[in-house]
């Protein structure tokens, strides 16, 4: 069954592709060929200012839950060897604040069909029962359509293709190394349920269930997986990729400034 076929999703395919097109042809007269290319990183940026308040509200959360750390830790040491009401006292401590210890995945979770419409208009032939424009469409000779890991395993790779992708998989890593330096998360000093033979032991309960060592670990390498995911989607959407990392970083920068995390107390 071709779920890009369905009516509802194919009729919202067709009015991102017309929108996409319509935004091409604006810039035509001011980038040439690239066109394409650079509506692509004009709805990224629409999209991304359309998430401010979010990003807002996702940086006032960071904000409590550190203001918040002293509070868990006392609710660890004296509930450390009861998980079950540990967590119930850590759930009614976050509601009491208004955030959650999760707080911060809406945009993720909100960029995510974005970027399925947009891999979806640069790898279908037709849509909507017209053939798709926007593959005839270029960036520096490289089609929006083709991706890396494709072109390698058609043979088709030429120097022009590995100089395309190569920049934009290069800079996305190095966004991502840069975000991983400024936004270093480290573990609270906060001891966690575990650390005796008592009921729950290992278990390795804390403020968040990102403030234990294998997920920061996992959280560092995180910020390189969207490199790795630009080799294998179409190269619209790895500029799509290229243009959020970049606005997101830069984006918590600015909000760090303004919401400032609590300097840290002494455990």
């Amino acid at each position: 069954m071709d779920l890009y076929a369905l009516p509802p999703i194919a009729a919202l395919l067709d009015a991102a592709h017309a929108v996409l097109m319509g935004l091409a042809d604006l810039l035509e007269p001011l980038v040439g060929v690239s066109s394409a290319a650079a509506a692509v990183v004009l709805v990224t940026v629409l999209v991304r200012a359309a998430l401010i308040p979010v990003g807002i509200s996702q940086a006032k959360a960071e904000r409590t839950r550190a203001r918040l750390a002293p509070h868990l830790a006392s609710l660890q040491r004296k509930h450390q060897k009861n998980p079950e009401r540990l967590q119930r006292e850590m759930m009614s401590l976050y509601q009491a604040e208004g955030t959650t210890p999760l707080a911060g995945c809406l945009p993720m979770l909100i960029q995510a069909p974005v970027v399925g419409i947009i891999y979806a208009l640069f790898t279908l032939p037709t849509i909507a029962g017209h053939p798709n424009e926007l593959l005839t469409h270029t960036l520096f000779g490289v089609p929006l359509g083709s991706s890396l890991a494709g072109s390698i395993s058609a043979g088709t790779v030429t120097p022009d293709v590995v100089l395309v992708f190569g920049a934009v998989i290069v800079m996305i890593a190095a966004i991502g190394e840069v975000t991983r330096r400024v936004f270093r998360p480290t573990a609270t000093s906060s001891p966690t349920v575990g650390h005796d033979s008592g009921p729950g032991a290992g278990a390795g309960i804390s403020g968040s269930p990102l403030e234990n060592p294998a997920a920061l670990r996992l959280l560092g390498l995180l910020q390189f997986i969207t490199a790795v995911i630009a080799v294998f989607v179409p190269l619209a959407a790895g500029l799509y990729l290229l243009v959020t990392v970049a606005w997101t970083l830069a984006q918590r920068m600015l909000l760090r400034r303004a919401y400032p995390l609590p300097a840290p107390s002494a455990a």
